[in-house]
């Protein structure tokens, strides 16, 4: 199965209620099937800067930002491929690039002496970059959901995802844990995600117009450390 390792697209953000979400499922139905991983729990772990200053500045909504993390689709073993990824957005253009090695190669390598990626391409000398740029760097949050993901039956590049049980925490910061920590939405709320090249769909903004879905700016990472100034508020700790 070919994994795809870089991305150019647009990546549009909706909250549901369980009664929109049916809907968009109805109206998905005769144009899009879920794809060959089904339902599944994604980990990731966000790097930063001690004072958070990668995540910081993306709240500002600069033109042009950017995060480095580590994600698997299952709870990893040492040796288990696991994704680095630097995921950049430039005039609400995503492009994400990744490379995939063991996990327990990779953390030793991100949490380590910082020595380079063992790989001899663009993307290793991308994220290498990156992590000379803003060293220090160390895993800041672990941020897991549950997610399924659609594509086009006409194999264009249209995709929808929708995730639920956010959680996030700062303890136990591996993918080989299990998942826990605090959720990020309401119970019953699910974060579409609608991810093209081109344009949307008539059948699916015909169907957003008739429920009343509107585009958010929901951010996981973003969230999570809004959260956590929340409660460093509460315990008078500030990052600033």
């Amino acid at each position: 199965m070919h994994i795809q390792m870089k991305f150019q697209r647009y990546e549009l953000k909706y909250l549901l209620s369980p009664e929109q979400k049916a809907a968009v499922c109805q109206a998905m139905a005769p144009h899009m099937a879920p794809d060959s991983f089904g339902r599944g729990t994604i980990r990731n772990i966000y790097f930063d800067k001690d004072t958070f200053r990668l995540i910081r500045r993306s709240m500002e909504k600069p033109i042009y930002k950017e995060k480095l993390r580590l994600r698997s689709y299952t709870r990893a073993q040492p040796d288990t491929p696991v994704f680095v990824e630097l995921k950049k957005k430039y005039r609400s253009v995503v492009y994400k690039r990744r490379l995939s090695l063991p996990e327990q190669q990779t953390m030793d390598l991100l949490c380590g002496n910082g020595g380079a990626l063992p790989s001899d391409s663009q993307i290793a000398r991308e994220i290498d970059y990156f992590r000379a740029y803003y060293a220090p760097l160390h895993p800041a949050v672990f941020l897991s959901y549950e997610r399924e993901a659609w594509y086009c039956l006409d194999r264009g590049d249209f995709r929808v995802t929708f995730d639920e049980s956010i959680l996030w925490r700062q303890q136990q910061l591996s993918l080989q844990t299990e998942v826990c920590g605090e959720p990020l939405l309401k119970c019953g709320t699910t974060l579409m995600e609608i991810k093209t090249s081109g344009g949307i769909p008539l059948w699916m903004t015909r169907v957003l117009t008739l429920q009343h879905i509107f585009q958010t700016s929901f951010s996981k990472y973003g969230s999570a450390y809004e959260q956590l100034q929340t409660q460093h508020l509460q315990g008078g700790i500030f990052y600033a």
